[in-house]
């Protein structure tokens, strides 16, 4: 449980750096005059990441879950996995790259990196990882809920990008989900490609 422990806090130790590169990289955004789409979900969102974090500890704990070799190896591997996609986004979006839905008039679509094949690749490696993180120590409850919470959470989010891309490509603008409630991208950045 130990190994497991600091497993969780060396996760978060990332997510803390991908806030910090998220904030800065949205304040550039803003100075080239990026646009925020909708803003209702994303304390949703980061409040559902973080308690995913403390319910894998929880749950692994109080209900004994046992470390079980060949799922925690395996569920281990779909982690780093995942977040090595994360990563590559953020590489490939380079400053564009924030967990809030950020639009910069007339900049390009990213077509590249892994979005040559997934239209949300970063979303996809995010489903992957919240099923994945409670596994590695058997928090089969948690990778249950949490995978539900991510899916609606995702729905809203995925949504409002396509809304806010559309805008960006045909100009329109005139669907506003911020206006809705709706927000953001995918909890790792503005989805160019996706």
């Amino acid at each position: 449980m130990a190994y497991y422990l600091l497993f969780i806090v060396a996760v978060g130790l990332e997510r803390g750096v991908e806030l910090f590169v998220g904030n800065r990289n949205a304040a550039w955004s803003f100075a080239q005059g990026g646009r925020e789409y909708g803003r209702g979900h994303y304390p949703v969102m980061a409040g559902m990441h973080a308690l995913l974090l403390l319910s894998c500890i929880g749950e692994a704990w109080v209900a004994h879950r046992p470390f079980i070799p060949w799922l925690g190896w395996a569920m281990a591997a779909v982690v780093f996995g995942s977040t090595a996609v994360r990563w590559r986004c953020v590489t490939v979006l380079g400053k564009r790259w924030n967990p809030r839905l950020i639009v910069i008039p007339g900049a390009p679509l990213i077509s590249g990196g892994p979005y040559r094949w997934l239209r949300h690749p970063n979303y996809a490696a995010v489903t992957a990882e919240v099923a994945a993180l409670p596994l590695v120590h058997s928090a089969w409850l948690t990778a249950i809920a949490f995978s539900i919470a991510n899916a609606l959470v995702l729905k809203v989010r995925i949504r409002a990008e396509n809304v806010a891309l559309d805008a960006a490509v045909t100009g329109s603008g005139s669907r506003d989900p911020a206006a809705t409630g709706t927000s953001d991208t995918d909890g790792s950045g503005i989805e160019w490609g996706r």
